[in-house]
């Protein structure tokens, strides 16, 4: 499916913010990047990638970020100018994931 202009503008938005404000608000435990955002052609929904190291915190860091989805939305209204503000999910990005594990067998 091919997104529009605006689509690839309002993600790439969406994980800038979503960056500063995890940079932000983290305890640091661990490290949490994001790597990149989706959002739906109607843009109501979006969904932010993230990868976390130690891979053991993974689950921790996903729950953080979920609770703060309120303080993310608030920083969103303050930081980012989009007519409607989308409903966030936060993901681990497999995608990614799989990609670390490649260049690790690569690279041995």
């Amino acid at each position: 499916m091919n997104e529009s202009r605006r689509q690839i503008q309002v993600s790439d938005e969406l994980a800038h913010a979503a960056g500063m404000f995890i940079a932000r608000e983290s305890n640091h435990e661990s490290l949490i990047t994001v790597t990149r955002a989706d959002i739906a052609p109607d843009f109501k929904n979006a969904t932010i990638f993230l990868s976390v190291l130690p891979i053991s915190q993974e689950e921790r860091a996903l729950d953080f970020l979920k609770r703060q989805r309120p303080e993310f939305r608030d920083y969103m209204k303050k930081h980012l100018k989009l007519k409607t503000l989308p409903f966030i999910d936060f993901a681990l990005d497999y995608g990614e994931k799989n990609r670390q594990n490649v260049d690790d067998a690569l690279h041995r």
